[in-house]
């Protein structure tokens, strides 16, 4: 009589997944209703088996879009016949399941149930009692899966490092390491967006067109007001990968984001995120506590525009639009000075062209994928050309504000040679209507604020502009 095949174990989360089912269906309900967060206290109290029970009711968590280790996969793909394959996790039953059904390469699963969670020594124990001693091979990431290869016949150790493959030797036979795979600094800035902080140079303006740039103390302050800016963004940044996670993951380039990838772990975007939050308030609130406030009502509005309201056709747009005239604003508040009517129109028409722009690309992406819908937008590809109208219509308006300052008594304050700046508008007027063209034609970045920073020929424009107000100054 032939021996039974010795099974192999596999845990889920870190292991087969490069993320965390708890965290990914958790950050599920938070984005749904952000109020959820005090159901999770109640339910914890209840134990993890409960907490889990309960998010696994009321999550939506798609197992095709997960960012499964494919080398783990394919492996488990070689094992097909040789020894039955368990998925063993400490994930919630409901959610292990879909996992195992939608890769079709385990013979059973075991989970927590709602009552007892399958981690660590309770799920050393479980393995034991079905299976028992030595009588499993077990495939883990962490230091707690020692508890379980103290009871397995061999280890495979999963993006655990040379010192935990030390430490499941010194348990039992390692079958097999799979090296780690995690984000170093190059991630992190990526996460963090820091090329994205070049939208905060925003706050500057109102220092240049209040002609103090001179001055050295508000100069101080306008940088100290760009550092803020970028803490409490970035803070946000991660908020909004860790709430977008599904959609990132269906989007042709957003799905190589670090947390939609699996390349940094959720829980580290999560302690993350305030810190950067709190970091850049505090610095505010160094400066003064008007721009503090300034700075708090920029977060909030930019944390409800990644929980809800970008998904509002148009408002998103909008508020957008918003965001970046808050920078001047802040700006403006930070070195004391009087906020601008003009400057305020200007950047609300400008910036709302750009927002509309942002739209419009990610609709001709979506039609050239064969796609009819922005997943989690609101908007239809057959919506194109109303955005394109929208769009272009907005950057000539601000083009219109501009030529109505110049001509206004407010310039002649500041300008000697104020017809000087009649030449502006040109040179606005062929920018705007060359990124929409580039646009028209697929051709545009993600983000046109980062496109109009480091396209060659907006950059030659920039140093036109600054050479006309030069001039006319």
């Amino acid at each position: 009589m032939s021996a039974q095949p010795i099974p192999l174990c596999v845990d889920l989360d870190g292991t087969l997944i490069r993320s965390d089912l708890l965290f990914e269906s958790a950050l599920s309900l938070l984005r749904r209703n952000p109020l959820y967060v005090f159901a999770f206290v109640l339910w914890l109290a209840r134990g993890r088996a409960h907490l889990k029970r309960e998010i696994a009711r009321r999550a939506e968590v798609d197992p095709a879009t997960l960012p499964y280790d494919e080398r783990v996969v394919e492996w488990l793909r070689e094992q097909q016949g040789q020894r039955p394959r368990v998925l063993c996790t400490a994930s919630d039953a409901a959610l292990a399941q879909g996992v195992a059904a939608h890769l079709g390469l385990f013979d059973d699963v075991m989970a927590s149930d709602g009552e007892r969670n399958l981690a660590g020594r309770h799920k050393g124990e479980a393995l034991r009692e079905r299976y028992g001693d030595k009588g499993f091979d077990y495939a883990g990431n962490e230091f707690r899966d020692l508890h379980i290869w103290k009871h397995a016949r061999r280890a495979v150790v999963v993006n655990g490092g040379e010192r935990l493959a030390r430490a499941a030797g010194g348990c039992c036979d390692v079958e097999r390491v799979f090296e780690a795979r995690r984000g170093g600094l190059r991630t992190w800035i990526k996460a963090l967006r820091l090329h994205q902080w070049l939208k905060n140079l925003l706050v500057f303006l109102p220092l240049f067109t209040s002609h103090r740039v001179l001055e050295t103390a508000t100069t101080v302050n306008c940088i100290l007001a760009f550092l803020a800016f970028g803490l409490c963004a970035s803070g946000v940044y991660l908020l909004n990968d860790l709430f977008d996670l599904d959609a990132d993951r269906r989007h042709p380039r957003k799905r190589l984001r670090p947390f939609a990838a699996g390349t940094l772990p959720l829980s580290a975007g999560l302690v993350c995120a305030p810190v950067f939050a709190v970091a850049g308030l505090a610095l505010a609130a160094w400066l003064s506590l008007a721009f503090a406030g300034v700075l708090a009502c920029y977060y909030v509005l930019t944390l409800a525009y990644s929980l809800r309201l970008k998904r509002i056709v148009m408002l998103d747009v909008i508020v957008l639009a918003a965001l970046y005239t808050v920078r001047i604003i802040g700006g403006a508040v930070v070195i004391g000075g009087g906020l601008s009517f003009w400057l305020l129109a200007f950047s609300m028409f400008l910036f709302l062209s750009l927002a509309m722009l942002k739209r419009y690309t990610e609709l001709r992406s979506l039609l050239g994928s064969g796609k009819s819908e922005a997943s989690g937008r609101g908007y239809a590809v057959d919506d194109i050309a109303l955005i394109q109208s929208l769009g272009g219509a907005s950057g000539y308006m601000s083009v219109l504000v501009l030529a109505l300052y110049i001509n206004s008594t407010a310039s002649e304050a500041l300008y000697r040679n104020q017809q000087v700046l009649w030449l502006l508008c040109p040179l606005l007027l062929y920018w705007i209507s060359r990124v929409w063209l580039i646009a028209h034609r697929g051709q545009m970045h993600d983000d046109p604020v980062v496109f109009a920073l480091v396209d060659r020929v907006s950059r030659v424009i920039l140093a036109l502009c600054a050479i006309v107000v030069a001039g006319a100054i």
